[in-house]
């Protein structure tokens, strides 16, 4: 990955090798707080 993440840091510049990197870490985070979200949902239906 980290190879990966250098090469393409010379292919597309730096800039673009953060974001990309970036938005791979946050896809999990985001994954989680959907599941949340729902569970979240879930139970304040079945509390009414």
């Amino acid at each position: 990955m980290m190879q990966e993440l250098m090469t393409a840091a010379g292919s597309v510049g730096f800039p673009m090798a953060v974001t990309a990197y970036l938005l791979v870490r946050i896809e999990g985070k985001l994954g989680a707080l959907n599941d949340s979200i729902q569970n979240l949902t879930r139970t304040i239906a079945q509390t009414k």
